[in-house]
Protein backbone atom coordinates (compact mmCIF):
# COMPACT_ATOMS: atom_id res chain seq x y z
CA UNK A 1 0.00 0.00 0.00
CA UNK A 2 1.34 3.42 -0.96
CA UNK A 3 2.07 5.87 1.84
CA UNK A 4 3.50 9.37 1.62
CA UNK A 5 5.37 10.32 4.79
CA UNK A 6 7.73 13.05 5.86
CA UNK A 7 11.17 11.73 6.73
CA UNK A 8 12.47 13.53 9.80
CA UNK A 9 16.11 13.28 8.81
CA UNK A 10 18.11 13.70 5.62
CA UNK A 11 19.88 10.37 5.98
CA UNK A 12 20.29 8.83 2.54
CA UNK A 13 19.95 12.21 0.86
CA UNK A 14 23.43 13.58 1.56
CA UNK A 15 24.08 14.43 -2.11
CA UNK A 16 20.86 16.45 -2.26
CA UNK A 17 21.69 18.20 1.02
CA UNK A 18 25.15 19.03 -0.30
CA UNK A 19 23.71 20.42 -3.54
CA UNK A 20 21.45 22.72 -1.51
CA UNK A 21 23.80 23.60 1.33
CA UNK A 22 22.39 27.15 1.47
CA UNK A 23 18.99 25.81 2.61
CA UNK A 24 18.52 26.16 6.36
CA UNK A 25 16.04 23.28 6.79
CA UNK A 26 15.63 20.82 3.92
CA UNK A 27 12.57 18.62 4.29
CA UNK A 28 12.21 15.23 2.62
CA UNK A 29 8.91 13.45 2.07
CA UNK A 30 9.05 9.90 0.77
CA UNK A 31 6.60 7.68 -1.08
CA UNK A 32 6.68 4.20 0.44
CA UNK A 33 5.37 0.92 -0.89
CA UNK A 34 5.62 -1.23 2.21
CA UNK A 35 9.21 -0.69 3.35
CA UNK A 36 10.45 0.29 -0.12
CA UNK A 37 11.06 3.94 -0.96
CA UNK A 38 9.65 4.47 -4.46
CA UNK A 39 9.92 8.26 -4.63
CA UNK A 40 10.64 11.47 -2.77
CA UNK A 41 10.25 15.22 -2.84
CA UNK A 42 12.71 17.71 -1.29
CA UNK A 43 11.55 21.16 -0.20
CA UNK A 44 11.85 23.97 2.32
CA UNK A 45 9.56 26.62 3.74
CA UNK A 46 10.94 30.06 2.92
CA UNK A 47 8.71 32.62 4.62
CA UNK A 48 6.01 33.48 2.09
CA UNK A 49 6.65 30.51 -0.22
CA UNK A 50 7.75 26.90 -0.40
CA UNK A 51 10.79 26.02 -2.50
CA UNK A 52 10.69 22.58 -4.10
CA UNK A 53 14.19 21.49 -5.08
CA UNK A 54 13.78 18.01 -6.49
CA UNK A 55 11.45 15.08 -6.76
CA UNK A 56 11.78 11.52 -7.88
CA UNK A 57 8.58 9.92 -9.08
CA UNK A 58 10.14 7.32 -11.37
CA UNK A 59 8.31 8.96 -14.28
CA UNK A 60 4.92 8.10 -12.74
CA UNK A 61 2.60 11.10 -13.15
CA UNK A 62 0.21 9.81 -10.46
CA UNK A 63 3.05 9.52 -7.96
CA UNK A 64 4.25 13.00 -8.98
CA UNK A 65 0.76 14.33 -8.25
CA UNK A 66 0.66 12.71 -4.81
CA UNK A 67 4.11 13.91 -3.78
CA UNK A 68 3.52 17.50 -4.88
CA UNK A 69 0.02 17.66 -3.41
CA UNK A 70 1.36 16.45 -0.05
CA UNK A 71 3.82 19.36 0.06
CA UNK A 72 1.27 21.90 -1.19
CA UNK A 73 -1.22 20.73 1.44
CA UNK A 74 1.35 21.17 4.21
CA UNK A 75 2.18 24.60 2.79
CA UNK A 76 -1.50 25.59 2.96
CA UNK A 77 -1.59 24.52 6.60
CA UNK A 78 1.27 26.98 7.19
CA UNK A 79 -0.67 29.73 5.34
CA UNK A 80 1.82 29.64 2.46
CA UNK A 81 0.12 30.27 -0.87
CA UNK A 82 3.03 30.06 -3.33
CA UNK A 83 5.46 27.31 -4.34
CA UNK A 84 8.57 27.80 -6.45
CA UNK A 85 9.90 24.74 -8.27
CA UNK A 86 13.71 25.01 -8.28
CA UNK A 87 13.88 22.11 -10.75
CA UNK A 88 15.73 22.18 -14.07
CA UNK A 89 14.83 18.70 -15.37
CA UNK A 90 12.47 19.29 -18.32
CA UNK A 91 10.77 15.89 -17.98
CA UNK A 92 9.84 16.67 -14.38
CA UNK A 93 8.70 20.17 -15.30
CA UNK A 94 6.56 18.76 -18.11
CA UNK A 95 4.77 16.42 -15.66
CA UNK A 96 4.19 19.40 -13.35
CA UNK A 97 2.71 21.34 -16.29
CA UNK A 98 0.48 18.42 -17.33
CA UNK A 99 -0.83 18.27 -13.78
CA UNK A 100 -1.47 22.05 -13.90
CA UNK A 101 0.77 22.75 -10.91
CA UNK A 102 2.67 25.36 -12.94
CA UNK A 103 1.85 27.32 -16.09
CA UNK A 104 3.88 26.74 -19.26
CA UNK A 105 5.91 29.93 -18.85
CA UNK A 106 6.74 29.72 -15.14
CA UNK A 107 8.14 27.55 -12.36
CA UNK A 108 5.89 29.12 -9.73
CA UNK A 109 2.56 27.85 -8.44
CA UNK A 110 0.46 30.78 -7.25
CA UNK A 111 -2.72 30.60 -5.17
CA UNK A 112 -2.08 27.03 -4.08
CA UNK A 113 -4.95 27.18 -1.58
CA UNK A 114 -7.36 27.80 -4.47
CA UNK A 115 -5.70 25.05 -6.48
CA UNK A 116 -5.98 22.55 -3.63
CA UNK A 117 -9.67 23.37 -3.26
CA UNK A 118 -10.23 23.20 -7.03
CA UNK A 119 -11.42 19.57 -7.01
CA UNK A 120 -13.97 20.46 -4.38
CA UNK A 121 -15.27 23.23 -6.64
CA UNK A 122 -15.43 20.84 -9.61
CA UNK A 123 -17.66 18.56 -7.56
CA UNK A 124 -20.15 21.42 -7.09
CA UNK A 125 -20.02 22.36 -10.77
CA UNK A 126 -21.16 18.89 -11.85
CA UNK A 127 -24.61 19.27 -10.26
Amino acid sequence: MLEIQEKFSTEGYEELVSAHSNVVKLHITEALDGNDVIGFIAYSYEGDHTDIYDLDDGGDIVLCDGLVRSVLFKSCLKAIDKAVFQIDDEDKLERLRKLKFIPNDSKTAENIDNFMNGCENCKHNNK
